[in-house]
């Protein structure tokens, strides 16, 4: 499979299958926690990167070769910002047309402020929009945004949205120590989701491989402090813990890149997935990928992490 990925776990959708629909690192932010790496260079224009016909023939055969409980949501993610793709509002209905799982999006929430992109996500059951800053300061220095998407526009988009959205919006807030986890910080994010008023807060760390080396997650009094400042609302969530599936592929190779190209994964987190498999395989797998060219190892947090080759992470 070329667009479609998984299941993989998630931290708030159970076992997602991934749709991924653009090429990778299309995306009109370059966050400095991103796990994709380095947007280079930044990408602000809608079209159809990916024929949707094609896209959605892969989703179709992919939901045929799971068995009912397999999946739980069916999630537009991938390796930049799925709102790019023109197709999108057209994928989410036709998707609703073949199956009863949930659709989810999860989006930096940057052309949220667009009308017809409002009216494209209208039919997705939850809509995962990220909100790391309070002010357009800190929005530059984290989220580093392409020129045309303002802090303004940011929240305009999100604000507007929500007023007429009926499915569940669940903001994400990446925590990064010293950086968006200081009590003013905190209280500039605040102010902001009292004028969007999601459903939930979602209070996540970046555990998986960032683009700057300098990213740290926030640490426990970060945490504490979140929980206080942003409210009931707010939740932290942890780490997913779950099975990833290799089966959507004809080859393993082939299928392990589907996902480190989304989805950068532990070296340890690899391995035990691989452990259905004779000990020569993984042994021979591990050699393989690391032969292939497509894949490449990156330590972060005293980790090695599997991702994809063209996938750009700095080393200083």
């Amino acid at each position: 499979m070329k667009y479609i990925f998984g299941p993989v776990p998630s931290r708030r959708l159970g076992q997602s299958l991934g749709i991924d629909t653009i090429p990778l690192k299309t995306c009109n932010w370059n966050c400095v926690y991103c796990q994709l790496g380095r947007s280079m260079p930044l990408i602000n224009e809608r079209r159809e990167y990916i024929p949707r016909e094609e896209i959605l023939a892969e989703v179709k055969q992919s939901l045929n070769a799971h068995q009912p409980g397999e999946i739980d949501w069916i999630t537009f993610v991938g390796s930049g910002e799925p709102t790019l793709h023109s197709g999108i509002g057209w994928l989410i209905r036709e998707i609703k047309t073949i199956s009863d799982l949930p659709i989810a999006v999860i989006t930096n929430g940057s052309l949220l402020y667009l009308p017809e992109i409002q009216e494209e996500l209208m039919p997705a059951d939850a809509v995962l929009p990220s909100l790391d800053a309070g002010c357009p300061e800190r929005y530059r220095r984290i989220n580093r945004p392409h020129p045309e998407i303002t802090f303004e526009r940011l929240l305009d988009g999100l604000v507007s949205f929500q007023r007429q959205y009926q499915g569940k919006l669940w903001v994400e807030v990446m925590l990064i120590k010293d950086t968006n986890d200081t009590e003013s910080a905190l209280e500039e994010i605040a102010a902001a989701l009292k004028l969007i008023q999601p459903d939930e807060v979602h209070i996540v760390l970046p555990t998986r491989p960032p683009a700057e080396t300098w990213v740290q997650p926030s640490g426990e009094e970060g945490l504490l402090r979140a929980r206080a400042i942003l409210g009931k609302v707010a939740q932290v969530i942890h780490p997913a813990t779950g099975s990833f599936d290799f089966s959507g592929s004809e080859n393993l190779i082939d299928a392990i890149i589907g996902i480190i190209t989304r989805h950068p994964m532990r070296e340890d987190e690899l391995i035990k997935t691989l452990n259905q498999w004779a000990p020569e395989t993984i042994t021979q797998t591990l050699n393989d990928l690391a032969n292939s060219k497509r894949a490449q190892v990156i330590e972060r947090y005293d980790c090695r992490f599997w991702s994809a080759a063209q996938a750009y992470y700095p080393s200083e």
